[in-house]
């Protein structure tokens, strides 16, 4: 028996010894389906071409390393005139060792974690994403936004945890919050109707006069039937010329729409936490500049960044992401906080090394080639430290408390996030 994760080194190993002829081809596909099940796919011409043998010999090999884990050879391969129609629908990535053969796979989900966004050239976009929950993620943005916005900066902040809403209640009190919110906005659009609610779906924080905090949260002041809704709200649309929109697109759409009426200089994402469908909209499709990891020094923490990190270092599409990436050290406590510092450290470059930098001297830049010291402060594994606070354990009542928390306060707790946050800023007025 072959299982999943065996399948495609064995396919790698089967094609290596026919690559001098396939090296002739355009283009070819390597087609896992639901099931991850195999097939080819390759151009029509190469059906009547001397290329056809060799493929026809390249699917019985196939059936007999794979087994049930291929189809039988007289159905394992398909033609198409075109290799974007052939591509349609699927999640892209090179096979180790060619230029000119990929994978296309067939996911149910929109969601694929291996297709980037190109980051967005307005107010950069930051993304607060954790493989586990109850990292003080969502008390992180509120308090940045708030420190941000002290500062005299503009803040857009959006609760995208749609299957755990909350973070608007550390910014606004019930009586201030929108009519509508990201669920009622993707349901709307399914029917024409998004921009109609655009202008309801935000308001202004108060937790200090005259600071400019706009909030978008995840439902409207009545939730409705929420459930509904956010069952609804995964679904692609057909745009007026024929071509489909998948529903991570249409979320892209919708900040951008948010960022034209609001003109934020930099928008905060509480991003959906674990690798799943929306976490992977958030840190993927939204175009972000900053994709912030928020992190324990714990098995769980390291395991799960391995599992996302060695998905996009087999895919080869590492080099797409990992200059956006940003460890946080979340929550530390207040005793040994150096050391324990140092132990991140030390694990973060670990994991960064084996999976996201290249394999050449730390410090050097060769070409795209990419990697750092162990020590340097300002690499990507080099976690940006939050301190344990009780006044920051709560969520549910951060609003009442940020407004009388001193400014010393959170800048001693949240101090590496918001200097970085607002050299963010600095970074794209000088560029602007």
């Amino acid at each position: 028996m072959t299982t999943f994760d065996e399948t495609l080194p064995i396919i790698a190993e089967i094609l290596k010894r026919h690559k001098a002829d396939l090296s002739d081809m355009d283009w070819l596909l390597v087609n896992r389906d639901l099931k991850g099940k195999i097939r080819l796919i390759a151009p029509v011409e190469v059906s009547e071409s001397k290329l056809a043998p060799t493929l026809e010999e390249i699917a019985k090999e196939l059936e007999s390393r794979l087994g049930d884990r291929a189809y039988p050879a007289e159905y394992a391969i398909l033609y198409d005139e075109n290799r974007e129609d052939a591509c349609k629908g699927a999640s892209l990535f090179p096979l180790e060792g060619f230029d000119n053969i990929e994978v296309a796979d067939r996911l149910p989900v929109s969601g694929n974690w291996l297709s980037f966004a190109r980051e967005d050239s307005g107010a950069p976009l930051v993304v607060f994403f954790s493989v586990k929950g109850g990292v003080g993620r969502s008390t992180a943005i509120a308090a940045s936004a708030l420190s941000l916005a002290q500062k005299g900066k503009k803040v857009l902040v959006l609760d995208m945890d749609l299957a755990s809403p909350g973070l608007s209640s550390a910014l606004l009190p019930e009586n201030r919050r929108p009519e509508y919110g990201i669920v009622d906005w993707l349901i709307e659009d399914l029917v024409g109707n998004g921009n109609f609610i655009l202008d309801r779906m935000y308001a202004k924080s108060d937790i200090i006069r005259d600071e400019e905090v706009f909030v978008v949260p995840a439902h409207g002041r009545e939730p409705g039937e929420y459930v509904s809704k956010l069952g609804r709200a995964w679904m692609p649309v057909v745009r007026d010329d024929g071509a489909t929109e998948s529903w991570p697109q249409r979320l892209r759409r919708m900040v951008d729409e948010l960022k034209k009426a609001l003109d934020p200089e930099i928008v905060l994402i509480d991003s959906r936490s674990g690798i799943d469908d929306l976490a992977s909209a958030c840190v993927t499709d939204l175009g972000a500049r900053l994709i912030l990891l928020f992190a324990f020094d714990d098995e769980q923490t390291w395991t799960g960044h391995q599992i996302l990190f060695r998905h996009w270092r087999h895919a080869s599409v590492a080099r797409k992401i990992r200059e956006r990436l940003q460890l946080v050290a979340a929550m530390m406590p207040e005793t040994d906080t150096l050391e324990r510092l140092e132990e991140m450290r030390e694990a973060g470059y670990e994991l960064f090394a084996a999976e996201m930098y290249d394999a050449i001297p730390p410090g050097e830049m060769i070409e795209e080639r990419w990697n750092f010291e162990e020590s340097d402060e300002f690499a990507p594994h080099s976690p940006w430290l939050i301190r344990r606070h009780q006044g920051f354990t709560s969520l549910k009542t951060l609003r009442g408390r940020l407004s009388k928390i001193e400014e010393s306060t959170v800048a001693h707790v949240f101090g590496p996030l918001i200097q970085g946050l607002g050299e963010l800023i600095e970074e794209r007025d000088s560029d602007g």
